[in-house]
């Protein structure tokens, strides 16, 4: 079995945006370079000196941060896995390291949080993924980003010399050992900021052996170049499904870190729309949140999990370890498949019946209301209809009546099959 299995069809993780400037409601590293150019980066409306950005390194106590909580939260609202920033662009590091005393080691509240999260996650028996950035804008040999490099030069970011280089790399492959080591077995390890080099400059294939003698089966997301073991659009759905697995990582307001000024958060019905969407294309929905400088999840953040979970609890088998329905298969909305289940998502409710084509119709045997299990009448409309010669297996449509909605963020009708021929998934 591929370590990567887990993966596929996990549907639902969590995603932990935090460092030290977070008690400065600001985003997460890029006020310190000035302006996000990145596709799917947040706006950055938070500028500020690099020394104001980095001087709450030094007063960094988020006393309310309670790893138990946040994981039990993750578990409840149907997470499969939670990724923590373990360090961000801007080189803070939220373990301890004997590589830097950029740390949290070093601010007032010492403990290492990375552990913590880890601990915490593990305990809860949910998968343990850690985000680090290739790039550390904080580093003298990356080298530091300055005031004078500002507008931000993305892929023109200074070159150091060849021996600052070989000093960088070791201090990477370094911090990804302890990493890798020092806190038991690690799922996942979610790489950023590989845009400012190369896949060579990187040593890529070197990282990526470094991983696999470490733990041979921590999976690696595709940004560190060409090693990737699944891939990782953002905030919005590709116009065509990835080949292979893949995430997409999605923010409940407009940015990353936690900013009181951020106010305009996503609906629970669409961030369930989004998991059902992603799920009916092959993929799994990395949300994120993002904690207060003092470690607390802000009200909303909680509020909106806890009504995920609330439909996940009745809904979930129809998003979590599902796949993809196939491409014959036409509605209106997002299908998802388990066995011989179809499951149909009411992201938009029609005005009388359903309609679903492209499937066996004389092979349904009952359609029901998911979480009331409400028998719903259907009808076949063999009008419509192709593929094989056997009369059982003939593909057409069937029309649905739809109940009356249950109040759920969306509903989801289940339609069973005596037996549903194995088709192509849809990515």
């Amino acid at each position: 079995m591929s370590a990567r299995n887990w993966f596929e069809g996990a549907g639902l993780g969590l995603f932990v945006h935090w460092d030290h400037a977070s008690q400065q409601g600001i985003e997460i590293s890029w006020p310190l370079v000035g302006k996000s150019i990145l596709p799917g980066s947040p706006q950055v409306e938070d500028e500020v000196s690099l020394a104001q950005y980095q001087s709450s390194a030094a007063t960094f106590d988020p006393v309310l941060w309670d790893p138990a909580g946040l994981a039990r939260l993750a578990r409840s609202c149907g997470a499969r896995y939670v990724v923590l920033t373990a360090r961000h662009h801007a080189g803070f590091s939220m373990f301890h390291s004997k590589f830097s005393t950029f740390s949290i080691e070093y601010s007032p509240y010492r403990r290492d949080i990375v552990r913590e999260f880890v601990e915490a996650v593990r305990t809860e028996g949910l998968r343990v993924g850690l985000y680090y950035s290739l790039s550390d804008w904080n580093h003298p040999n990356y080298p530091r980003f300055e005031e004078a490099d500002k507008p931000y030069p993305r892929s023109a970011y200074r070159r150091p010399s060849k021996r600052d280089w070989e000093l960088y790399l070791e201090y990477l492959r370094g911090q990804l050992t302890e990493l890798l080591t020092n806190y038991g077995p690690i799922d996942l390890v979610w790489f950023d900021g590989d845009w400012e080099r190369t896949a060579e400059e990187w040593d890529a294939p070197g990282i990526r052996a470094l991983i696999k003698s470490l733990q041979p089966d921590t999976i690696v997301n595709d940004r560190l170049p060409g090693q990737g073991d699944y891939v990782t659009p953002e905030q919005a759905l590709p116009t065509e499904p990835p080949p292979g697995p893949w995430e997409m990582c999605l923010t409940m307001n407009k940015g990353w870190a936690w900013r009181p000024s951020d106010s305009d958060y996503k609906p629970a019905r669409r961030i369930a729309r989004y998991l059902a969407e992603v799920a009916a294309q092959g993929g799994n929905l990395l949300l994120n949140v993002s904690p207060k400088g003092d470690g607390s999840l802000p009200e909303v953040q909680i509020a909106r999990l806890k009504e995920l979970g609330a439909w996940i609890a009745s809904h979930g088998e129809s998003v979590i370890g599902v796949e993809p329905a196939g491409p014959r298969v036409q509605f209106y909305g997002p299908v998802t498949r388990r066995g011989s289940r179809l499951y149909l998502h009411l992201v938009m409710r029609p005005t009388d019946r359903l309609a679903l084509r492209g499937v066996p119709v004389w092979r349904i045997r009952r359609v029901t209301l998911l979480g009331r299990e409400v028998e719903l009448a259907y009808e076949p409309n063999m009008d419509v209809q192709a593929g094989p010669d056997s009369a059982e297996d003939a593909l057409g449509e069937v029309l649905i009546d739809a109940d009356e909605p249950t109040g759920s963020l969306h509903d989801v009708v289940a339609i069973d099959f005596d037996r549903l021929n194995a088709s192509p998934k849809s990515r």
